[in-house]
């Protein structure tokens, strides 16, 4: 990791040297994570658009990146921003439905009765995550939907880390209240027995 960061502040001091290759390097670097930022965040259609901004706006805040810091969190800070000005302008615009995709492996063979259980349960995650306050569901879309780390999501959002640890309890706590009619019956009561 340690490397990675030292090949991340190279190619920045390469790029504010005017070297447009060595930042097109980070661009592919973080492409991939941005645009799941984006995505999950509620970017929607336009991920490739708001990404694609976001590294713009990086590319002239260069000037004003601290090499000392990861480049990870202080792009993916100017990726929410981007996608939050979207959600911003789309609310006074039209009304956007948060689009949350859960990628799981896919068994080579599914009943269509187990396709159907996937789909509700999907849905059930998508509207619990949906209904909760937008800094709770931040920090759960950035430590379990991003992978990333305690302190990588509060970097990201700017937040101190306890308050991240603390939206992120409050967040989980509150999605389980709200998933709990959907789980299976036996479930609940495997879980109340302590098994």
């Amino acid at each position: 990791m340690a490397s990675e960061a030292a090949t991340d502040a190279t190619l920045v001091e390469a790029a504010r040297n005017g070297d447009v290759a060595s930042y097109g390097q980070l661009v592919k670097r973080y492409e991939a994570v941005a645009h799941r930022t984006a995505f999950a965040l509620g970017a929607g259609d336009d991920t490739a658009d708001v990404v694609q901004e976001a590294f713009v706006k990086a590319y002239l805040a260069l000037g004003r990146f601290r090499v000392s810091e990861p480049f990870r969190p202080w792009l993916l800070k100017i990726v929410i921003n981007e996608t939050r000005n979207r959600w911003r302008w789309y609310s006074r615009h039209r009304t956007v439905p948060l689009p949350l995709v859960a990628q799981e492996l896919a068994s080579p063979v599914r009943t269509p009765e187990q396709v159907a259980e996937e789909n509700e349960r999907v849905r059930s995650l998508r509207d619990a995550l949906a209904a909760l306050p937008r800094h709770q569901r931040d920090v759960i879309t950035c430590r379990y939907l991003l992978d990333l780390t305690e302190d990588e999501t509060a970097q990201v959002l700017r937040i101190p880390n306890g308050t991240a640890k603390s939206r992120l309890s409050r967040g989980l706590t509150a999605l389980q209240a709200m998933l709990r009619p959907t789980i299976a019956p036996e479930v609940v009561e495997a879980e109340r027995r302590g098994v």
